[in-house]
């Protein structure tokens, strides 16, 4: 009887193991996809709207494993007060509408970006609370600067995903600080520090060394370079601007992606970077810089945003780097209220509300927001993975509904084809000094990247 019982046992071990095994392999040579936006500025309901255009949308959105946006608002109501400075327009939601993206179908949000701390430490701790409610996965921001840097999971029935968010715009009273044993840390964004330095000629270094000394500030009457308004001017040969990474964040980001993607099945590292290159379409020399460097250490996909356009695609070692994916979501005309800082820049008395300060804002910016179609033209990213290798990127064009009243555009819809050719054009024109190509395909109205071979990527 106890052989019987013994041999049972070790029938039901065996085919447990063996089922156990199954579910592991097929697990592991299953695919994975994944969706990726840009911003999302969100003041107003999603799921009251019925459009086809949008609906299709979405039901992409909710049919990926993993579903990301960048969340550039604050959700409270109204309990903080308004910080000294902002990002921008001071960002603010009815905290219901986090559900709002849930109900969109998506799983994970990075935080840290230019507007997190808007509303002090206050206004980023109602968000954290009522995001953590919804049940998104969110990271960037933190009660120390080692919370805001760490790595937050997802877990999905096709793998474990990491998500790192950092932000290199931002005013300097949002960043997240370190800690002592005789004083606590500074709540904040996790940063991504870089300085500028302003490459002029001979002859320009010294007709700005005249100016200088014309005004009365004392430069230093020899030499091959200047300050001036904190910012660092050397001689060179034509005139450029360099950037360069803080070595300090350089060092600590990039550790927290090695432990990262040796804890998740794929990493992504968001940055959230206003900063330029060569004209407003093109991305900071520091950006690439870090980009490559967070792939080098483990990250899977790098996606930035946050200069509301769409920049060009890189496809570094087999992994995708999205330059910038522009706006998803882009309701910032229509807050509910705003603080005096915002009025005040326009000259606006008590008598004015929000819609007096939209139109002072974008009469006295002929180039604003509502007069240029590209803040209102984007694409969704549709990523398909198979175990660690990327295997296909498609490029879905959206309109946020440019020239649209103010309380209808900012909310995305699928591209009729006619714009959705364009926009592919768009993007694969900024793409191919980055050396990748895109196909766009008429029948289905979306991008295909060309991802390289292994052994194309290796010459």
């Amino acid at each position: 009887m106890r052989l019987k019982r013994l041999v049972c046992f070790s029938l039901l071990f065996l085919i447990g193991l063996i089922a156990g095994l199954k579910s592991y392999e097929q697990k592991q040579a299953s695919s994975l996809t994944m969706v990726l936006t840009g911003d999302s500025i969100i003041t107003r309901r999603l799921s009251v709207n019925s459009e086809p255009e949008f609906l299709r949308l979405i039901e992409i959105i909710k049919a990926a494993d993993v579903a990301f946006t960048n969340l550039e608002i604050l959700f409270h109501d109204y309990e903080p007060y308004p910080m000294h400075e902002s990002g921008g327009t001071y960002l603010r939601a009815e905290p219901s509408l986090v559900k709002e993206l849930v109900w969109a179908g998506f799983d994970m949000v990075s935080r840290a970006n230019n507007h997190a701390g808007d509303f002090g430490v206050l206004g980023m701790e109602l968000t954290t609370k009522y995001v953590n409610e919804a049940g998104l996965v969110q990271a960037g921001v933190g009660r120390s600067l080692a919370e805001a840097r760490e790595a937050r999971f997802l877990e999905t029935g096709k793998g474990r995903i990491a998500l790192i968010s950092c932000a290199s715009t931002f005013p300097d009273h949002a960043r997240a600080g370190k800690s002592r044993d005789d004083i606590p840390p500074r709540p904040g964004l996790n940063p991504l520090r870089f300085t500028t330095t302003y490459v002029v000629t001979a002859d320009q270094l010294e007709y700005l060394r005249n100016l200088l000394q014309q005004w009365g500030l004392n430069p230093p009457k020899e030499g091959d370079q200047l300050m001036f308004l904190r910012q660092r001017i050397i001689k060179g040969e034509t005139p450029e601007v360099r950037t360069s990474l803080n070595p300090d964040d350089l060092a600590e980001i990039t550790s927290v992606i090695r432990n990262a993607c040796r804890l998740a099945d794929l990493t992504i590292v968001s940055v959230h970077s206003h900063e330029q290159g060569k004209d407003r379409f093109s991305p900071a020399s520091f950006l690439v810089e870090f980009a490559h460097a967070a792939i080098d250490a483990g990250a899977d996909v790098i996606v930035n945003h946050g200069p509301h356009i769409l920049k060009g695609i890189e496809i570094y070692k087999g992994k995708p780097i999205f330059y910038s994916l522009g706006n998803f979501i882009f309701q910032n005309e229509t807050p509910l209220r705003l603080p005096q800082e915002n009025y005040e820049a326009f000259r606006l008395g008590e008598d004015k509300h929000v819609a007096d300060f939209n139109e002072a804002r974008y009469a006295s910016d002929r180039r604003g927001f509502p007069s240029q179609p590209e803040y209102w033209e984007s694409v969704v990213a549709f990523l398909k993975w198979q175990e660690k290798e990327l295997i296909e990127i498609k490029l879905i064009p959206i309109s946020l509904g440019f020239g649209k009243p103010r309380w209808i555009r900012g909310r995305p819809f699928l591209a009729d084809s006619a714009l959705g050719r364009k926009i592919i054009d768009d993007l694969k024109r900024l793409s191919l000094p980055f050396g990748v190509n895109i196909e766009y395909k008429e029948k289905e109205n979306i991008g295909v990247v060309v991802i390289p071979a292994k052994t194309e990527e290796k010459k």
